[in-house]
């Protein structure tokens, strides 16, 4: 794919989304997605944020899960994405493995408020 298709304006993510461009900048502030800013300060947003308001919609509309839920959800499943490549990664030693997922799950446990 080409340039012009890695990234669209909001108006188009909005209607690719079939969200309301207010609801992508209410996104926005909340720290639930990043959009980059073109020299006229545009939010255009790549395939990967795509993907994110995608799975935000999902949580909210499909599941019913509140904002607030949604950033935890978030929050933990980037934490899950770091234990991942972590457990496959043969050039650890056992110790450094065991010390970095203590430390992931010291993580979730603080997001969860189960410290």
């Amino acid at each position: 794919m080409g340039l012009e298709h890695d990234i669209l304006f909001i108006s188009v993510a909005a209607r690719m989304l079939g969200m309301h461009p207010q609801t992508l900048r209410k996104y926005e502030r909340l720290g639930l997605v990043q959009p980059t800013r073109t020299i006229g300060s545009m939010r255009v947003y790549s395939r990967e944020e795509l993907d994110r308001l995608k799975v935000i919609k999902r949580l909210v509309d499909g599941a019913g899960i509140n904002l607030a839920g949604v950033q935890r959800l978030l929050s933990i499943a980037e934490v899950v994405q770091r234990l991942r490549p972590m457990m496959r990664d043969d050039a650890l030693s056992a110790r450094d493995t065991r010390r970095r997922v203590a430390q992931e799950f010291d993580e979730l446990s603080r997001m969860l408020g189960l410290d």
